[in-house]
């Protein structure tokens, strides 16, 4: 691994943005400085007065391994992550076995360290029953405990109100949840059959998993977070009246937080009529009022981080009829373009952008030196280039399934040359190397 000099970037970090010279050595950031000379041999970069961002860190990715890997696996979706800038991931249990062992979380952190592009930690799965394996989870090497309030996952639903104490009551270590109300949803596809019988439309999904679902289930855990003084994160937040439930502010010191997704805030209900199932994913995406709320919030600071949920299925699952097209849709290399398109229309400044995706994910999770471009950190690093732009097409994809809904959009921005730990993964389109992922370790 040769040391790095990056020449003449415009780096974005704390809120600023400053013309500088970068000197990475090994897999760190060393110096950041208006100009830098060295008396040793270095790999020069030059910058061209290109921005600069931390790597991104995605809090929530399904990447299918172990059990489905016919749809996607680590190798090849932190792969197409590193194209898109993120440099770090946490990943969710709901695999096949699901992670909710500690022997089965040890076996996903396996395949990490033999096959991850990009930095890793995976969730430790809640049920209604494996309590005792759950507080066995180590807060400084697991980014958190996953549990699914909503039945997005099948058998992983965690419904019995002694487990649900018992989780916000005894767990010390991050609590994330997906919140849908499943006894709403079930009437609401119940409702739903009876009106169309095996042809329900796509467009009909935020009907059945309903903005009443999300609210009735993010409200009541809240409560709970509220209750027992929960460290509790809520993910893709999905309606206006959620928002609500957030207080406004800097992240240090909350004991709840939320996160947008990427998708929530560009596409809305109309656009399942054009893409169809390609767009059917839990929680629904809903009306354009919803999703110009929840890019609001992320301004206010009441929703902390920008994710994906990157969800990969394949092209011939998604063009089965409602009720057998699973619901998830790959994000994870166009996740900083779609943001972009915001910043384009002038309702986010790049700033923001980088403290939603980059900063506030490290300081929510306690990651240790990374999500910043400060001296001493990890040099996880995404050169952009904010003058062109992208079009996405079948054949520039790199995710397993081979297909996205973002295909023949143009995007704002080209991502130029992505680094993790020193080491330079991406450059000019094309994958570099090999897989160069470390497991996260957390500041808790």
């Amino acid at each position: 691994m040769a040391d790095i000099l990056l020449k003449d970037v415009q780096v974005v970090n704390r809120g600023e943005i400053k013309g500088c010279d970068v000197l990475v050595r090994g897999k760190r950031i060393e110096k950041i400085d208006a100009s830098i000379s060295v008396p040793f041999k270095v790999q020069e970069v030059a910058g061209a007065g290109n921005y600069l961002i931390p790597g991104i860190i995605d809090d929530q990715v399904h990447f299918r391994e172990p059990g489905l890997d016919y749809k996607a696996n680590i190798y090849s979706e932190s792969r197409a992550g590193v194209a898109g800038g993120v440099t770090s991931f946490m990943e969710m249990p709901n695999t096949k076995p699901p992670a909710v062992t500690q022997e089965l979380l040890e076996q996903k952190y396996q395949i990490g360290k033999r096959s991850a592009w990009a930095n890793y930690s995976f969730f430790m799965g809640a049920t209604n029953d494996n309590m005792d394996e759950v507080l066995k989870t180590d807060p400084k090497s697991v980014c958190g405990i996953k549990v699914f309030m909503g039945s997005s996952t099948g058998n992983m639903l965690v419904d019995n109100t002694e487990a649900l104490d018992r989780l916000f009551s005894e767990c010390h270590i991050l609590l994330a949840a997906h919140c849908e109300d499943e006894k709403t949803i079930r009437n609401n596809l119940k409702l739903a059959e009876e009106k169309y019988g095996e042809m329900i439309p796509p467009s009909y999904h935020p009907t059945i998993r309903s903005r009443e679902a999300c609210l009735l289930n993010s409200s009541m855990a809240v409560g709970l977070a509220k209750k027992y003084n929960t460290r509790f994160h809520v993910l893709h937040i999905t309606t206006k009246e959620e928002t609500n439930l957030f207080d406004a502010g800097p992240i240090e010191g909350k004991r709840i937080t939320s996160e947008a997704c990427v998708h929530h805030m560009y596409f809305s209900d109309k656009d399942y009529i054009r893409l169809g199932h390609q767009i059917k994913c839990n929680p629904a995406i809903k009306t354009a009022e919803d999703r110009d709320a929840i890019l609001q919030a992320v301004l206010d600071d009441r929703i902390d981080i920008i994710a994906t949920d990157h969800a990969p299925h394949t092209w011939e699952e998604k063009q089965q009829p409602y009720l057998n097209a699973p619901a998830g849709l790959p994000l994870i290399q166009h996740t900083l373009q779609l943001m972009l398109t915001h910043r384009e229309e002038g309702r986010i400044s790049l700033e923001r952008i980088v403290e939603k995706m980059c900063h506030a994910p490290a300081d929510c999770f306690q990651v240790k030196d990374r999500g910043y471009l400060d001296e001493g950190c990890y040099a996880d690093m995404v050169l952009v280039d904010l003058g062109k732009s992208y079009k996405v097409e079948k054949e520039n994809l790199l995710f397993k399934c081979g297909w996205s809904p973002l295909e023949g959009t143009t995007l704002p921005g080209v991502i130029l040359c992505t680094w993790i730990n020193g080491n330079r993964v991406f450059e000019n389109g094309q994958i570099t190397g090999a897989p160069d992922g470390m497991r996260l370790e957390f500041d808790r």
